[in-house]
């Protein structure tokens, strides 16, 4: 049945996934669930370049202005949230598509959350302790002996993992990748189309230039200005713009210093976000040329990747 198939349309910032989305909507009768860690706040519209009010009309949206800036917002609250508006939305017999840019929110939906064990804080102080005693090989050792599958993945460097990895060993029992794959998410239970946009680096990174200037032009330091005047979350101190512009405010250097560092620091998630996406194997990749509109890119989706036989690579 068409409704029961959800559709997830990512990609970095500012790749084009917002109207691409919401032209797929229209043609497919879907509802819209946001799938970004920011876009969830309320009063922070430039900054989190949330969708026009044009495009929220025209497509009914999940999971914006959600939260208040005082409040945090996890990948627990993310998962349950956008799980229940899938079901609200397969329940009017309408397609669910998936849309943002963060990876770690995608994959919790498809695989599950990987709650482990309770935390055991002397189990995890004396792993501590006898990594200062022994090095971190003692601990690569017991888990090679433990959990040969979960030793092979973790670097031996990477104590904290090892640390962690040993803890749910020791206080479950159980193998900790045995635990990881018991995990459940929609990956299997629905028939999904996992599709992530791209364009050409030269042609993303002057995009996001581009926003960066609108952004300023559309008001954004007023914005985080008022924004400033609130005790925010550590979630929502990491917007995008809220550092760069309170330096900018504290005279700590100039608007077009700040204009650079956003600019900057935006090419960097966009870097980190792809970096994530191409290890999803699952993915189907559609590259943009300059040339094409959103529509041809919606067109170009539905003709070769929804279709029976189309191939992405």
């Amino acid at each position: 049945m068409p409704h029961k198939r959800i559709i997830f349309i990512v990609g970095p910032t500012a790749v084009g996934k917002t109207e691409v989305a919401c032209l797929l909507a229209q043609q497919l009768d879907a509802e819209i669930v946001s799938c970004d860690a920011m876009q969830v706040y309320r009063d922070v519209d430039i900054a989190t370049n949330k969708p026009s009010w044009d495009i929220l009309n025209r497509v009914r949206h999940h999971l914006i202005d959600i939260r208040d800036v005082e409040e945090e917002f996890d990948v627990a609250a993310f998962e349950d949230l956008a799980l229940r508006s899938i079901r609200e939305i397969q329940a009017r017999q309408k397609t669910a598509l998936v849309t943002g840019g963060s990876g770690m929110y995608m994959q919790i939906l498809l695989d599950g959350i990987f709650e482990g064990a309770p935390k055991q804080q002397h189990v995890r102080d004396e792993l501590w302790q006898r990594v200062e005693a022994e090095g971190a090989g003692a601990l690569v050792k017991e888990l090679e002996a433990r959990d040969p599958a979960a030793a092979q993945k973790i670097h031996p460097h990477d104590v904290r993992r090892l640390v962690r990895a040993l803890e749910i060993c020791r206080s479950t029992e159980k193998p900790f990748s045995q635990l990881k794959k018991e995990r459940q998410g929609l990956w299997g239970r629905y028939d999904m189309t996992l599709v992530a946009l791209n364009r050409q680096r030269e042609e993303l990174y002057a995009r996001i230039d581009a926003r960066v200037e609108k952004m300023f032009e559309d008001g954004l330091v007023e914005e985080i200005r008022r924004l400033l005047r609130r005790p925010l979350s550590i979630t929502a101190g990491r917007i995008i713009g809220v550092s760069e512009v309170a330096g900018c405010l504290n005279q700590d250097y100039d608007e077009n210093h700040a204009r650079y560092l956003m600019k900057l620091h935006t090419r960097h998630y966009a870097k980190r976000q792809l970096t994530w996406f191409r290890k999803e194997a699952r993915l189907r990749w559609v590259d943009i040329q300059k040339e094409m509109t959103a529509d041809d890119v919606a067109e170009h989706i539905r003709a070769n990747v929804f279709q029976p036989g189309g191939q992405e690579r």
